[in-house]
């Protein structure tokens, strides 16, 4: 318990990781005598884009004891249950391949699914397609809500997509309703103590605010971690290229699918995430390949969009970590602490989960830094290896349509972590071994990287001699299993 009463902890920026940190801490330590602070500045001009998360957040809103009911209308959200990704690998004549999230359903299917790979890798012609071993990319390809049924014995795991605006405001309403003041001040010096720490903050009308500890969520701009207690960035430019996005929405759906879609474009990927009162869509690129006004003809174009339809909306992004998460009396949380290209709609999740960690640091060392060096280990490993998956779509790709995927192709800079199990993978080796002796369970699981592998046709030749036998697939009688649950499921609704 801190030692002085009431302990103050100070947020600097709003949005969601703002208000999804001040609502973890107020309900954690809200009998903990623990003040928590919210300063935003009133000017900020935020880009309500569609954005998608991991089932991490479904457990933030059961935490919060906050019902879908309550918010997802509040934020024009839709269930997620499935990434869908199309033309990165033509060469291996997949046109497409899904990412589902697990399901309890799942432990029918998993090893079957695991065993057919290695069958695979070995040669022989059997199925190895996620979307058919996986009961969530079922739900995706029906257009099946995750909701279950009455009556139905497993746990479905799913996601959300939602305005990223919309959820900031409902968050805010709901952290000030519990007791998380809020101000709106526009940060314009930072005073530190003799030790290098931060001891106060100062607005442009002469507002002071002082506090215990700060937490830096004012996205690139880092007016905390970076500006003032000069934290490094490490860029990890020479593994990701992409650093720019356009963003264009169009029209809701009638029927809004359960799944985000990721395609290829010439240098990059586009996104598709459903809500209910539109569609959001983007183009991540790199402006290493291909300028601003180039990518955006390229997005009207993949949309069927003309100039006087749409306003685009441009974006630059800073891909990487900090040196440091955690620094002094400063945690950087969402843009000012890292980023990694949404392709797999990890950013939420990383706040969520880089937030909870250190409150249990934190708390467990009685609301001092004893555990700061073993927390920045452990956010660091994370987004290390969130990279690493991200990296291996690139590294897969078999697209030849221009130099960008030509040179993720080629690039050699790989960690050794994902060196290891790729030629884990190549060698016919157990893969699921070695993730589990790297310890790295927790970041992506072995399901996802047979979805992501096994999706990407990363295989030998067929052998030549094929004894029709050993598909699990076919012998389990999952498909069978599968159809037969899918009835039970309805339509995504209106709430």
């Amino acid at each position: 318990m801190p030692d002085k009463v009431p302990f103050h902890i100070a947020i600097v920026g709003g949005g969601t990781a703002g208000w999804i940190c001040a609502n973890l801490m107020s309900n954690r330590w809200e009998n903990k005598n623990v003040k928590i602070t919210l300063i935003e500045a009133p000017d900020i001009d935020i880009i309500g884009v569609g954005e998608g998360s991991t089932p991490t957040l479904k457990r933030f809103f059961s935490d919060m004891q906050i019902s879908e009911s309550e918010w997802m209308p509040a934020c024009n959200a839709t269930y997620k249950v499935n990434i869908r990704f199309d033309g990165w690998s033509p060469a291996s004549i997949i046109n497409q391949y899904s990412h589902p999230f697990i399901s309890q359903l799942d432990t029918f299917s998993e090893r079957p699914f695991f065993t057919n790979c290695y069958t695979r890798r070995l040669g022989l012609d059997v199925e190895v397609r996620p979307e058919k071993f996986l009961f969530n990319a079922w739900l995706a390809q029906h257009k099946l809500s995750p909701i279950t049924p009455e009556n139905f014995s497993f746990r479905i795991e799913y996601g959300y997509h939602f305005d990223s605006a919309m959820l900031g405001d409902f968050l805010s309403k709901h952290a000030i309703n519990n007791g998380v003041e809020h101000q709106l001040v526009k940060i314009i010096d930072v005073k530190k103590h003799a030790d290098g720490s931060i001891s106060e903050l100062v607005g442009e009308e002469g507002q002071k605010v002082s506090a215990d500890f700060y937490v830096d969520c004012s996205g690139f701009a880092s007016i905390l971690h970076a500006k003032t207690l000069g934290v490094n960035f490490k860029s990890f430019k020479e593994n990701l290229f992409n650093d720019s996005a356009v963003v264009l929405p169009t029209n809701g759906q009638e029927k809004p699918p359960v799944e985000t879609v990721a395609t290829a474009l010439s240098n990059g990927w586009a996104w598709q995430i459903p809500l209910r009162h539109r569609t959001g869509n983007g183009y991540v690129y790199s402006s290493d390949f291909q300028d601003k006004d180039a990518a955006e003809f390229e997005l009207r174009k993949h949309l069927g969009l003309c100039e006087a339809q749409t306003e685009a909306s441009h974006l630059k992004m800073r891909v990487g970590q900090v040196e440091h998460h955690w620094y002094k009396n400063c945690l950087a949380l969402g843009l000012s602490q890292g980023f990694i290209e949404p392709l797999e709609a990890t950013a939420l999740h990383l706040v969520q989960i880089s937030a909870e960690i250190f409150m249990d640091e934190f708390e467990s060392a009685e609301f001092s830094n004893i555990n700061q060096q073993k927390y920045n280990q452990q956010i660091t490993e994370r987004f290390e290896r969130i990279r690493d998956y991200i990296v291996t779509h690139y590294k897969l790709n078999t697209r030849t349509d221009s130099e960008y995927w030509q040179a993720n192709r080629e690039n050699t800079m790989l960690s050794d972590s994902l060196i290891q199990l790729l030629n884990v993978w190549y060698k016919k080796e157990d893969i699921c071994k070695e993730i589990n002796r790297q310890g790295i369970a927790t970041h992506f699981s072995a399901a996802s990287w047979h979805c992501l592998l096994a999706g990407y046709g990363a295989f030998p030749e067929l052998a030549s001699n094929q004894p029709g036998t050993g598909d699990l697939f076919k012998d389990n009688g999952i498909g069978d299993l599968f159809s037969s649950c899918i009835l039970n499921f309805s339509p995504q609704g209106k709430f």
